[in-house]
Parts: C-alpha cells; sequence; structure tokens
C-alpha cells in the first residue's frame, strides 16, 4: 500500500533469542533454572549463555554450523538452547538412550563441529566418536568433544570442559541475530519409531511461534514454574525451553533425570518449588497415578492444581479420571517432530465441566483442535486428497500446515517433497474428525491391523485393555494368521502382584465383553516392561517384529511370555 515500507523501524526476524533478553530485563532477579541446590537467575543465564555463545565462537563455530549435545535435563543443556544460536550456529540435541553406532551415525549426518557432553555419557561418547573415526578414514575432521560436569579426572584424555570455558570466555560478545528468521535454530533427529531417524531442521520463526502457542495453550501466565519430566532433547523439550523463558519462568530440572524418574521425585519437586505446570508421555500419567499412596502428595495438598500436558497415543481414561482427582488438569495434544512438538490440543469447554467424569475423560482423550499458531488441520484421503466427512467415523489421514511445520529433511530432499506431497504435512497417523471439529486419533496407517477385511484400530483395543484392573501397560499389534491375514495380538504389563492370578484368558474375555469380538486380542503376551523411546512412546515396530516370529496364530488365547 502506498506509503508503507517495511525497514529495522517496524521488522525484524523473529526469533527465540528475544525471548532471553527480555526475560533477563524484567525478571532479571528471578529464578530461571533450578537444579538440585543450585540456582540461576535469569540475568545470571543470559550471561552464562553469552559466555557460551562467546566460548564455541573462540573454538571456530560460525554461523550455521551444528554443534552436537548429549545431556539430560540440566542448565546446561538449558543454556545451549540460546547460546548455539546466539553464536549464529544450530543445535543439534541427540536422544540419551541411544547407543554408541546410533550416535556416531547422526554426528557424522549432521557434521557436527562441536559436541558436549554430560559426564554420565561420557564412555557412550567416546564409543561413538571412535566409530565415526573409523567410518571415516580420517576424511572427516570429527567434532571437538567438550565436557559437562566433569575435570579432567577420569584419567581420559584432556578435553575442554563446559565450566571451564564459560569462565574464560572473552566478554563482550555480540549476538549474532539471525539475517533471516527461516535461518536454522535447531536440527532435531526423529525417534526411530518406525523406521531410521531422519534430521528435522526448526527454524528461528518456526521455533518463535510454536514456543508462543505452547504457552498459550498450557495458560502459562507470567512466572510460571515448570516442571521437567519431558526431555529437552526431545522437540527441544516441546519448545518449552523456549516458552518458559518468554514468560519468564522457573525451570526445575530433576537430578537423575536421566536414568529415569520416580512419582515421589515428581510430586516432592511440585510441593517443594510450587509447580505450575509439567509435561509429560501417557506412560509418566501413568507412573503418577499408579503410585503407592504414600508417594502422592497431590498438587491439590501442596499448592494448587497443575496444568501436565501429555501428547502420543492418548491416555487411557481411568488414568485421565485419576490425575483429575489427585489434581492434575490434563492438556491432550498431538504433533510430531516435524512439527516443533505439540501442533493440536483438547481445547477444553465450561460446558464439559458438568459432564460426567467418564464423558470428560473420553473427551480429553482427543487430540482436537489446531493451536493458535497452526493453519490447518485436516483429515484427508491421501490419494485423493478429499477431506473426509466430519461424521466422527469416516477415517483419513491427518495432515498439516502452517507456520510451525518444519523447513524440512536434513541432506534428505526426496524424504522432504513426500513428507510435504500436496501442499500439507502428511503424518502417517489415522483419525476422524467429530462433528464439533474436534479430530481424534485411530491409529499410525502401519498399526492398523486388517482382519477379515475389518480395519482394528490398535488404540481402541489399547483403551479396553487400560481398562482391566490388573494392567499396567499394553500395546497391541499385529500377528499373522491363515485365516484371517491379521489377529490383534497383546503385550501386556501387568501390576505388582497381579502375574499370578491373571490369565491371558481373563483379559481377552475382559475385552470381548467391550469390545466387538473381532476386535478383542486372540493373543495376550506379558511381559515385564514394554520397549519404549525416551519419550515414553511404545516402540511398536519391536512388537511386530516379535508377533511375526511368532508366527501365525495356531489357537485363541495362548499366554505367552516376552
Amino acid at each position: 500500500m502506498e506509503g508503507t515500507v517495511r525497514c529495522a523501524a517496524n521488522h525484524a526476524p523473529l526469533t527465540p533469542l528475544s525471548f532471553l533478553e527480555r526475560a533477563a530485563l524484567v525478571y532479571g532477579a528471578r529464578t530461571a533454572v533450578v537444579f538440585g541446590e543450585k540456582e540461576y537467575s535469569w540475568r545470571q543465564t543470559r550471561e552464562r549463555c553469552l559466555a557460551g555463545a562467546s566460548a564455541l565462537a573462540r573454538l571456530g563455530v560460525g554461523r550455521r554450523d551444528v554443534v552436537a549435545a548429549l545431556a539430560s535435563n540440566t542448565p546446561a543443556m538449558y543454556e545451549l538452547h540460546f547460546s548455539v544460536p546466539m553464536a549464529g550456529a544450530v543445535l543439534c540435541t541427540l536422544n540419551t538412550r541411544h547407543d554408541a553406532a546410533m550416535v556416531s551415525v547422526l554426528l557424522q549426518h549432521s557434521g557436527a563441529k562441536v559436541f558436549l557432553v554430560e559426564s554420565q555419557f561420557l564412555a557412550l561418547a567416546r564409543h561413538a566418536l571412535a566409530l565415526l573415526a573409523e567410518s571415516n578414514n580420517n576424511k572427516n575432521k570429527p567434532p571437538l568433544l567438550v565436557t559437562i560436569g566433569i575435570g579432567n579426572a577420569d584419567g581420559g584424555e584432556a578435553e575442554p570442559e563446559y565450566e571451564a570455558l564459560l569462565r574464560s570466555a572473552p566478554g563482550g560478545f555480540g549476538i549474532r541475530w539471525p539475517a533471516d528468521e527461516l535461518d536454522p535454530i535447531s536440527l532435531n533427529y526423529t525417534s526411530g519409531t518406525t523406521s531410521r531417524p531422519k534430521g528435522v531442521v526448526y527454524s528461528h520463526r518456526g521455533a518463535y511461534l510454536n514456543s508462543l502457542a505452547t504457552a498459550l495453550a498450557n495458560e502459562m501466565r507470567a512466572m510460571p514454574v515448570y516442571l521437567w519430566t519431558v526431555p529437552m532433547f526431545h522437540c527441544n523439550g516441546w519448545c518449552m525451553v523456549w516458552a518458559t523463558a518468554a514468560q519468564g519462568g522457573t525451570s526445575v530440572c530433576m537430578p537423575g533425570s536421566a536414568s529415569g524418574m520416580s512419582p515421589k521425585g515428581i510430586f516432592d519437586h511440585i510441593a517443594r518449588h510450587k509447580v505450575t505446570n509439567m509435561g509429560g508421555a501417557p506412560t509418566v500419567l501413568g507412573m503418577i497415578v499408579n503410585a503407592p499412596a504414600s508417594e502422592q502428595t497431590p498438587p491439590l495438598l501442596a499448592s494448587k492444581r497443575v496444568r501436565i500436558s501429555t501428547g502420543g497415543a492418548p491416555p487411557p481414561p481411568h488414568v485421565l479420571a485419576k490425575m483429575d482427582e489427585l489434581g492434575f488438569d490434563v492438556v491432550h495434544g498431538y504433533g510430531l517432530t516435524e512439527t516443533y512438538g505439540p501442533a493440536t490440543l483438547c481445547v477444553w469447554k465450561p460446558e464439559w465441566d458438568a459432564l460426567p467424569a467418564a464423558e470428560r475423560a473420553r473427551i480429553r482423550a482427543r487430540q482436537g483442535v489446531p493451536h493458535v499458531m497452526l493453519d490447518g488441520l485436516e483429515i484427508k484421503d491421501p490419494v485423493t486428497m478429499e477431506t473426509v466427512p466430519s461424521d466422527g467415523r469416516a477415517v483419513g489421514e491427518v495432515m498439516l500446515r502452517g507456520n510451525t511445520v518444519m523447513s524440512g529433511y536434513y541432506k534428505d530432499a526426496a524424504a522432504t517433497a513426500e513428507a510435504m506431497r500436496g501442499g500439507w504435512l502428511r503424518t502417517g497417523d489415522l483419525g476422524v474428525r467429530h462433528p464439533d471439529g474436534y479430530v481424534q486419533l485411530k491409529d499410525r496407517s502401519k498399526d492398523i491391523i486388517i482382519s477379515g477385511g475389518e480395519n482394528i484400530s490398535s488404540i481402541e483395543v489399547e483403551s479396553a485393555l487400560f481398562g482391566h484392573p490388573a494392567v499396567l501397560d499394553a500395546a497391541v499389534v499385529a500377528r499373522p494368521d491363515d485365516h484371517w491375514g491379521e489377529t490383534p495380538c497383546a503385550f501386556v504389563t501387568l501390576k505388582e502382584g497381579a502375574s499370578a492370578t491373571t490369565t491371558a484368558h481373563d483379559i481377552i474375555e475382559f475385552c470381548r465383553a467391550r469390545l466387538p469380538r473381532y476386535m478383542a486380542p486372540k493373543t495376550v503376551v506379558f511381559a515385564d516392561e514394554l520397549p519404549k523411546t525416551s519419550t515414553g512412546k511404545t516402540q511398536k515396530y519391536v512388537l511386530r517384529e516379535k508377533a511375526r516370529a511368532m508366527g501365525s496364530l495356531p489357537k485363541q488365547g495362548r499366554r505367552s511370555k516376552l
């Protein structure tokens, strides 16, 4: 329009780095990060991040260089989310449950220039670097190893140490702001639940917008207190690393989180720090509700209700009902690594408060509607790209688009083009849209069980299984069947003390009483635990392989051991 201009006065690239600058200004003396007895204010956190950026620059890190990190939820991991992009570089946080071979592959693929590693993962990292050196045949320079949390007292070769680098970093560092808001800020590898991990590229713009969307979706007011149970390496902590800065919040990190967390630890931290918000996979919710009464200090008694966001497979209705009883307001959402984590949420409506508990839980299990920064959410026929009817029955593929969808897969143009074919991000997830516009997942396209020509949703069967009083965890996959083609095979973990009295027949009959007969499991396999990713997702491809190895079902209701 005539008379308008675009200049420095009215335009700046969007970036989460601005959140830290504002937090240090507005909330400078308030606590930003807590880790055991350690506490850092927002002013201190900014100073440490600037020192980190300065140190990286002195190590030769430049714009668009990749800096990898292998660490649990610690102050250093939090700071790297700002210091690395401050240096103009791209942060690549690696899954702490990967083995050395996978870490080596990801280091090579990412081309990381510096590799920061927490002390507890140092042996793994050194093994990965050795494998990388062998595979490179000295063609490429390996990343510089920087240790976090130790000096050089382990008897290994002298290596730079994180805190020492901060102390010796030259002062007066000038932040390398992105020249373009679409510049990359992070590189996140997919969890690999269905295939080899792919490198998902996030932009400064997308991270900025998704952080604000996440804060709004979780009703994070100014100065929230966020308890970290979601790994920061997973989608940059669902963008909560940056969202807490945007709101001047306090990040409470639990020591020892990499090796597992306890319900008692969660309740104790909620009470001690007056936690207002947290997140966690459905397995974390299950851990909370199944904890012994002696370990539970409900938030209602400790301070006030806690808002907890969860994603992945829908939490079973009885888990949602129990969480509500304990004082947790569960926000169920849906997203992928390709969408910066959360993309949809089940927005709660006041008129639902009067519904019976079971009905409220059923509604909360939906994946809901797009968050405020996502432009499009549709259920489409993946072949014709026609939108399916919003009747709660017509199944199609969940497709997304908007400013909070990834920039693409690193070094994989073909996979990027396929994922975004037709102008939509194809998720590979199947779902329905209810008449009120709310979306509900039915299954991954690979997880649908086709039995005698009927499509069976593994999620629906799992929901029935979770209703059994003896079931702690469950997952359902297809097992070959000479007659039906496939039949549901349930892998089940029982609650403590239930194994002596609960049989496969009991569980099958329980499901038959609640599902159409063809949907009930034909096989039940009992396991001490189910294979999981570090974020709590069940690795169904592992279970599918086990089910295929069992061969065609010879008879119904066979009890097996995993």
